[in-house]
């Protein structure tokens, strides 16, 4: 059983967030517009001081198999290259999850949108658990728009998520930015003790930023290593894919290719490039051992200067042969704005 922790906490969701209050999801009217760059500009946020750092993590071995009987002497953490002293360490088998489903629904997937929704229906279902695991749902086009507020229904999902039609650009960026900013960073917290959460982002798009977005891809990524969010991607793109036996494989990456793969592995996520609705069953099923068979570790860092800056995470094992995947750093706090009379 781990020990609540008593550490203060910044509230865009680096460190656990001890200090907000459990709350039940309410869901909007839908089609709701999401706050613009401008809108966020009104938005007064509360800043705590951060003393402790918490990474959950995954761990495979060579043959890419999840390792879930590890304890914390498997492991060494530093940060921008300096050793730190791992404080609290837990097996996160049966954390809840918050999950941010974006489905692109730009005219670059009319031929493929069929694809998406199957895929993010899938997901759902094999993933949630009523009154534990919480999603909502994003669609993008010209701009991000938000249909399903957090919620435990599955069905309620399946719905919305079918009746969805494509049109128009891709504001990807925009739309991931968004998304860990407006709901992940604040999403509503299990009652009990250890209101511990995971919070992921599953993005189903071919990868392409069609549109001048608000937020660029550095921002985007930015954000949801500020929410303490993963990003997992699902290309919808067949494009340069082989099938050996039965298992489909990319041999040549597309520039949406490579900017999937670039959330993903920025945010300590992963990326799936499946070619039949067929194909996804396998990758569904790995997303959802993944989440269910992670660690978490938490340390103070020596670095208290409240700079802003990103500060790079490396968790390592002394076992040989084993592979930690986990978010590659954190944004420390910004100095405090002087007020203004």
């Amino acid at each position: 059983m781990r020990k609540p922790f008593l550490a203060t906490i910044l509230l865009a969701g680096l460190v656990l967030p001890l200090l907000a209050l459990p709350q039940q999801p309410k869901a909007p009217a839908p089609q709701q517009r999401p706050p613009s760059k401008a809108d966020d500009q009104d938005i007064t946020v509360i800043k705590f001081p951060v003393d402790l750092v918490n990474v959950v993590f995954s761990v495979l071995n060579r043959r890419q198999k999840f390792v879930t009987d590890l304890d914390q002497v498997d492991f060494r953490v530093s940060e921008d290259n300096i050793a730190q002293k791992i404080t609290n360490f837990s097996r996160e088998t049966d954390l809840p999850l918050r999950i941010g489903l974006l489905l692109d629904t730009s005219n670059s997937i009319r031929d493929r949108l069929k694809f998406e929704q199957e895929a993010a229906v899938d997901f759902l279902h094999n993933v949630m658990r009523r009154r534990q695991d919480y999603a909502f749902l994003m669609t993008f086009d010209n701009e991000p728009t938000f249909i399903q507020d957090f919620t435990d229904d599955v069905g309620q999902l399946t719905e919305v998520i079918q009746k969805q039609r494509a049109g128009g650009a891709t504001a990807l960026y925009d739309a991931i930015w968004i998304s860990a900013r407006h709901r992940l960073a604040n999403a509503p917290l299990p009652a009990g003790a250890n209101p511990a959460i995971r919070r992921i982002l599953v993005v189903i798009s071919d990868g392409e930023d069609t549109l001048p977005s608000e937020h660029s891809r550095s921002e985007a990524i930015e954000m949801a290593q500020r929410a303490d969010v993963s990003i997992y991607t699902i290309s919808t793109s067949t494009d340069w894919m082989s099938v050996t036996g039965t298992t489909p494989q990319k041999y040549h990456f597309t520039d949406g290719d490579k900017v999937l793969q670039t959330l993903a592995d920025d945010t300590g996520g992963r990326a799936f490039y499946p070619y039949r609705i067929d194909d996804l069953a396998q990758s569904f099923a790995d997303i959802g051992t993944e989440l269910r068979s992670q660690y978490s570790l938490a340390y103070v860092p020596s670095n208290k200067a409240p700079d802003g800056r990103f500060r790079t995470i490396k968790i390592q094992s002394p076992r040989s042969g084993l592979n930690v995947r986990a978010r590659k750093g954190y944004f420390a706090p910004r100095p405090p704005k002087t007020a203004t009379p």
